[in-house]
């Protein structure tokens, strides 16, 4: 059985320690994740046309904690999802 490759091994971490907790803190980081504070789908699937379709955004209800969105396929008009953006 000296003939089978040997199994490859990850890398090991010191006690205590995960790849995670590894790195340090990227400088900036918050304003990273500022920049991602509202996304727009561009195609989602839709189970009518049973394939990803560009979508239309139709605002359905403005609510006090923000507002409420619906996706809606642009070929059939199928509802295709939904987000609510808090203000």
């Amino acid at each position: 059985m000296s003939g089978l490759p040997r199994k490859p091994t990850g890398p090991t971490w010191p006690p205590g320690l995960s790849p995670r907790t590894a790195r340090p803190p990227q400088p900036g980081a918050s304003e990273q994740a500022d920049q991602f504070r509202s996304l727009d789908a561009s195609l989602l699937y839709c189970p009518s046309c049973r394939v990803a379709t560009p979508t239309r955004e139709r605002l359905l209800l403005v609510l006090p904690t923000g507002n409420l969105y619906e996706y809606l396929c642009q070929h059939c008009g199928t509802s295709t999802g939904s987000k609510t953006d808090n203000q």
